[in-house]
């Protein structure tokens, strides 16, 4: 396949016209420009069946990465079937999110290994060549079981559990190694001592908690590296307690999950978190739940009753939001066309950033040579007009 006529995004974090070939899946030659040389090359790759997309001057990004989603589609990574991974991969993909991390919410030990077992099931189909058009499976992010009752949000705190190395082992066994996060409240009995004897085997995340300055600080000196869903389930950010958000700021190497979904996060805190932590530390993920796609009516998440009303979802009966209903590219265009963010900058934090966390940035993330293609077209207004999943027109 041959992509020209488009607005590349380039390494550099710039759009600069050009065209794309793709060979066996992957990014086999860029050209920013046009000269005759690259021309001539790209007859060697035309063959008579050879597919030619004229992208008609749109932006070519890579392929979105979402690293924190439970569902869609009236799915949930939580029920614990093969089925529910394969539909939300093939929604996911359609969308152009080609690579993503599942996340579980708090639920039994025995529940949550069944769900982690059919996440493992999925990546071994996968590896033998099934599901080709579906978003790969990279991580599984562990929403709980080591969490705040106190910040449990829209998590069944009858499940909480006190951080345990053994019961973590269990679940990256079942998993077959695939848990690249796993939520912790510093506050929680040993949190920080099962910090230190994991942290080289998976980023740990400050999740739902209710952590002072102190308590957030330690547990990244200890060596938690993420946050999840920023100001959503945290202490608050006060002029004189600052909380977990304090020392995400006084913690540089610190990286941070941001719903860009327009209900969990004002828009002038949004703004305000790229101020504070710079491009390179913010990842927008979706949070999406099994409503994301569905019209308003009642679902669950963890167990719980939702009331979808709109683009709202909530626990039913309560205010607390359960989860989000847009999809990471809606996110993607809100945080552009709502906040002001530069389209450079948030495209970045949707491919690259995220490539970067998951450890997958040599093959995916970026439109580089040798790469992976996965690749997504965008028009004026940000709406995905094509998806390319190893190349292939999707």
């Amino acid at each position: 396949m041959i992509i020209e006529n488009v607005r590349i995004y380039t390494e550099q974090g710039e759009f600069c016209f050009g065209t794309v070939v793709i060979e066996n899946g992957k990014i086999a030659d860029i050209k920013l420009g046009k000269s005759a040389d690259f021309a001539e090359r790209c007859k060697n790759y035309c063959k008579e069946d050879h597919e030619i997309l004229d992208g008609r001057g749109k932006y070519l990004i890579p392929g979105m990465i979402d690293i924190h989603l439970h569902g869609c589609k009236g799915y949930d990574f939580c029920d614990g079937s093969l089925e529910a991974v394969e539909r939300i991969a093939e929604y996911q993909a359609s969308t152009g999110v080609t690579t993503m991390a599942l996340a579980t919410m708090t639920l039994p030990t025995d529940r949550l290994q069944a769900v982690l077992e059919q996440g493992a099931a999925y990546c071994e189909k996968k590896s033998r060549g099934e599901y080709a058009a579906y978003a790969d499976l990279t991580g599984i992010n562990m929403e709980g079981p080591f969490i705040s009752k106190e910040k449990c949000g829209a998590q069944n705190a009858d499940y909480i559990k006190k951080p345990q190395t053994a019961l973590f082992e269990a679940f990256q066994e079942s998993a077959k190694g695939l848990v690249k996060y796993m939520g912790i409240a510093p506050e929680a009995e040993g949190a920080l001592e099962f910090i230190r004897k994991i942290k080289e085997q998976i980023k740990l995340s400050i999740a739902h908690s209710n952590a002072c300055y102190e308590e957030a600080r330690a547990a990244f000196e200890a060596g938690a590296c993420h946050v999840t869903h920023l100001y959503n389930g945290m202490s608050a950010f006060s002029h004189r307690e600052p909380g977990i958000v304090g020392a995400v700021y006084d913690c540089k190497d610190v990286e941070v999950e941001l719903i860009a979904d327009g209900v969990h996060v004002h828009p002038s805190m949004i703004r305000a978190t790229f101020q504070m932590l710079g491009k390179d530390r913010v990842i927008l993920i979706s949070d999406s739940i099994r409503a994301a796609g569905m019209e308003p009516g009642e679902y669950e998440l963890g167990g719980q009753k939702i009331k979808l009303q709109k683009n709202r979802a909530v626990i039913s009966g309560t205010k607390t939001i359960a989860g989000s209903v847009a999809s990471l590219p809606e996110g993607l265009r809100y945080v552009v066309k709502e906040t002001g963010i530069p389209l450079e900058v948030a495209v970045q934090c949707v491919t690259k950033n995220p490539a970067r966390s998951l450890g997958i940035y040599e093959e995916c993330g970026s439109v580089s040579v040798g790469k992976r293609a996965d690749l997504v077209l965008l028009d004026e207004d940000l709406n995905v007009t094509a998806v390319v999943k190893n190349g292939v027109l999707i």
